[in-house]
Formats: C-alpha cells, sequence, structure tokens
C-alpha cells in the first residue's frame, strides 16, 4: 500500500466547489447590506443637515438659512473660527468647502446637495438632496427641506412630492 500524505485533486476540486457555493451565496447579501447602510447613513446625514440649518438660522438670523454645504462646514483652514462663511457645524467630509452653490459632497456613496430658492437674505427655506452615486451604493433617492420631513424616491431624485420616510 502506498503511504498518502496530502490531499488528491478530487478532494481539493470538493473543497474548492463547496468555498465557490458559499460565497455565491453570501456576495449579494453583503452587496444589499452595504447599500442599506449606505441608504441609512444618508438619511442621517441629512437629519444632520436640517439640525445644521436650524442651529445656522437661528445663529445668523440676518442670513437665514444657508445655502450650501460649505457655510455649515469648517472650511479649509485647519482650525474652524465659527462666522456665517463657516459655520462649523458639519464635518468637513458632509460641509466639505468645495461644495459651494449646488455643488455635491460626496459621503457613504451618496452625494449631498443643498440649495435655497432664493438667495434674498434673509434666506426662508432650502432643500437637501441625497443621491446615491452609482446604483452599487445605493436605490433610493432622499430629500428634505425646512419642514424637517424626509422624503424618498425609489427611482429619481426626490422632491417634496415625494412619500415621507416612515
Amino acid at each position: 500500500m502506498r503511504n498518502s500524505k496530502g490531499f488528491s485533486l478530487i478532494e481539493l476540486l470538493i473543497v474548492v466547489a463547496i468555498i465557490l457555493i458559499i460565497a455565491a451565496i453570501a456576495i449579494p447579501n453583503l452587496l444589499r447590506s452595504r447599500i442599506a447602510a449606505n441608504e441609512a447613513s444618508a438619511v442621517g446625514s441629512l437629519r444632520t443637515i436640517n439640525t445644521a440649518e436650524v442651529t445656522y438660522a437661528s445663529t445668523y438670523p440676518t442670513f437665514g438659512y444657508a445655502g450650501a454645504l460649505m457655510y455649515l462646514g469648517p472650511g479649509s483652514g485647519a482650525t474652524c473660527t465659527a462666522n456665517q462663511n463657516t459655520a462649523c457645524l458639519l464635518d468637513s467630509v458632509l460641509g466639505c468647502p468645495t461644495a459651494s452653490d449646488g455643488q455635491a459632497c460626496p459621503k457613504s456613496g451618496y452625494n449631498f446637495i443643498v440649495n435655497v430658492t432664493a438667495w434674498t437674505a434673509p434666506v426662508t427655506y432650502y432643500f437637501s438632496n441625497a443621491n446615491p452615486i452609482s446604483s452599487n451604493t445605493g436605490t433610493r433617492y432622499f430629500f428634505s427641506d425646512a419642514s424637517g420631513v424626509l422624503r424618498y424616491n425609489p427611482s429619481v431624485m426626490a422632491t417634496s412630492a415625494d412619500s415621507a420616510l416612515q
């Protein structure tokens, strides 16, 4: 009888096949979990933006609501000095200093945008959107405005006419 000190090719192929079957089952679930986590992060970030906007409007009543995320963020300096241009209410990711009027800040697979309907001070209305960067990072579009109600749309950019998030 021959002394065997290893696995045969058939045994190794069976183990590899089992691992591939487990991976085929697990990977789609992991992707769905990541999308769900990104969507939850987007909702939380919109709530943070709402809080920052209310704080900004009450701190700087002559300006009203901030018209862009850069006004709510820390600016580009090493330290943050709060004023109407850099309120230090958001971190540098969500309140990125490059997000001037209508430009987006990317975070957790979503692009965040804050806009106002009129730039006449004091600004009395704002709206914010969270849009997925791709279908791999999120499937729902989110919207919020000065009312604080979060809304979503499953296929296109959400507006004030969409369903409220429950």
